[in-house]
């Protein structure tokens, strides 16, 4: 179906979507961008980051991870098995037949599951993603002064847990060329998502029990948003 903008009131346009993207965006692929940093001592940092936990480098960088659609969700709560999973936050393109779009999102995965497979430690837990949605071209021509950030909580303080420009990432045309799921043109497939990378952690990376993750537009003094908290299941054999 036909998406509708809404603009804002602000003399400083900036238009805006509220999208239910299981229902509104018909969806069909979701992929996750990771090693995704522009340079490459950004990238090796991650590696060594990573490795502190016990995970293998990568095959080759960046590297495309697919997860199914239904791991996708923009609640404000989420289910996981066990203690030890942390989202972080990654900017997130919607590819529509009415163009493209980016958002905020978390890939959130099980730190244990990734000593021994990325893959899965992708699709064991939900893909978060924030109602909110710009359109690309409104901030494509200064997309690498974005901020990402991302905070953690402990009761009414909100503690700075991640804080970078997207000039330190791979730039989404870049990423669209070498998608799983791009067209002729080098373009992302309609129904298409990519989580296009993330930032480093300050102090190394920790469980996030409640996570606010952000994308924001420094030039329009825009945010993008999204809180959510994370339920731990118990586990049991």
């Amino acid at each position: 179906m036909g998406l509708q903008w809404r603009d804002s009131t602000s003399h400083r346009k900036n238009i805006i979507m509220h999208i239910d993207i299981t229902h509104d965006a018909g969806v069909t692929d979701v992929i996750i961008a990771g090693w995704a940093g522009r340079h490459k001592e950004d990238v090796e940092h991650h590696i060594q980051e990573l490795a502190l936990l016990g995970v293998a480098p990568p095959s080759t960088t960046p590297l495309f991870y697919q997860v199914s659609v239904d791991r996708l969700t923009q609640a404000h709560n989420i289910a996981v098995v066990g203690d030890n999973t942390s989202g972080e936050a990654e900017p997130v393109l919607l590819a529509t037949r009415d163009g493209l779009l980016v958002g905020i999102g978390s890939d959130h995965t099980d730190r244990t599951c990734e000593n021994f497979s990325v893959a899965l430690s992708k699709q064991v837990c939900p893909k978060v993603v924030g109602q909110q949605f710009w359109r690309y071209e409104d901030v494509q021509p200064y997309w690498d002064d974005l901020y990402l950030r991302s905070y953690l909580h402990d009761g009414d303080t909100r503690i700075l847990y991640q804080n970078g420009q997207l000039s330190s990432l791979l730039r989404p045309e870049v990423l669209m060329q070498q998608s799983p799921r791009q067209t002729a043109s080098g373009l992302l497939e309609n129904g298409t998502v990519m989580f296009c990378g993330t930032t480093v952690a300050i102090g190394g990376i920790v469980p996030t029990p409640k996570l606010t993750v952000e994308l924001f537009d420094p030039v329009k003094e825009k945010t993008l948003s999204h809180t959510y908290i994370v339920t731990c299941l118990p586990v049991v054999a």
